[in-house]
């Protein structure tokens, strides 16, 4: 971590973590998905504020999964994988996060205290191989959730500004962040393996859709938030 801890907020059952917005530097490596209904992860539904609905193609949710490597230039360094699902409020679009696992507890404090985002706290492990492919695994409680191997590929030279709009609902209490990356955008080759026991098994066996990179982002999370009844 490269902040102090003066000014974090204290959390009711964790460690404390930083205000927003966080400042985030790091890596992206995931894929797109259309997933049927009867595979969408646990609770994807529950994650989604009122007046918002899933965006279909085909009957089928646009879901998108993603390894992400947080490195030491932010406010928090960690690894993470979510689960973001497409979803709309009239013509807006946003993005619900229903499944998401970190190796931080302040991160997983901080994500659920801030913006009803449902972090859990995983085991992950990352290899940089010489040929760059980086290999990526979580596992929780012992037990294997998914594993990727990416290869980013036409990575562009310049930075993109990627608008970023979360939509969350977490015990009662929904919240819309608009959040901002800015980093430089490619393709990739992936390779996915969901454990099919596991609670992204319904995603075992998809082709992915498109498969994408981000490197050397630059992550401005929580830039302005809405909570409560203003989103409702």
């Amino acid at each position: 971590m490269t902040q102090a801890r003066d000014g974090w907020l204290a959390s009711e059952d964790g460690p404390e973590y930083p205000p927003e917005p966080w400042y985030l530097g790091g890596d992206f490596a995931g894929s797109a998905f259309l997933v049927p209904p009867d595979r969408l992860p646990a609770g994807t539904r529950d994650a989604i504020p009122a007046r918002h609905e899933l965006v279909t193609v085909g009957g089928r949710a646009l879901v998108g999964v993603t390894f992400v490597h947080y490195g030491t230039s932010g406010v928090l360094s960690y690894e993470e994988l979510l689960v973001a699902a497409v979803v709309r409020r009239g013509a807006r679009l946003h993005v619900s996060i229903p499944s998401i696992w970190v190796d931080s507890p302040e991160s997983r404090a901080g994500g659920r205290a801030l913006w009803s985002i449902p972090k859990g706290l995983g085991d992950f492990t990352r290899r940089e191989r010489p040929n760059g492919i980086v290999s990526t695994s979580l596992s929780v409680d012992g037990s294997p959730v998914a594993s990727l191997d990416a290869e980013p590929r036409r990575v562009g030279s310049r930075a993109l500004n990627v608008p970023l709009t979360t939509a969350q609902r977490l015990d009662g209490r929904s919240v819309i962040a608009t959040n901002v990356i800015l980093g430089r955008i490619g393709g990739a080759r992936t390779r996915w393996t969901f454990a099919p026991d596991g609670p992204l098994g319904g995603l075992a066996g998809l082709r992915p859709l498109a498969n994408f990179s981000i490197a050397d982002a630059a992550v401005i999370f929580g830039n302005r938030v809405r909570r409560g009844g203003a989103v409702s």
